[in-house]
């Protein structure tokens, strides 16, 4: 079975190889999701990474829905395909 740090780690790669970044965000902010992704000419993301199958909380999905109203791009990931998709959907 697929953890959540193999997901975070081909995250990671897969950002760094489109020439972007991938940093983990710590805020004092319950909730917030785990990693800032940016990519060149202003392309931003925040991304919650969970285990293949698993969900947010609660609190992690009312924190995603705030920043998606505010007009960002806001998920979670728990797939490596599902990485891929996203990534291809900030980036363009």
């Amino acid at each position: 079975m697929v953890r959540e740090i193999e997901i975070e780690k081909y995250l990671m790669k897969r950002v760094k190889d489109k020439g972007g970044l991938c940093w983990k965000f710590t805020s004092g902010l319950a909730g917030m999701p785990d990693r800032i992704v940016m990519f060149p000419g202003g392309k931003l993301g925040f991304l919650e990474v969970k285990k293949p199958g698993s969900l947010p909380r609660a609190l992690q999905i009312k924190r995603i829905t705030q920043i998606n109203r505010l007009g960002f791009f806001s998920t979670w990931v728990d797939t490596k395909q599902k990485v891929d998709e996203v990534l291809n959907e900030i980036y363009s």
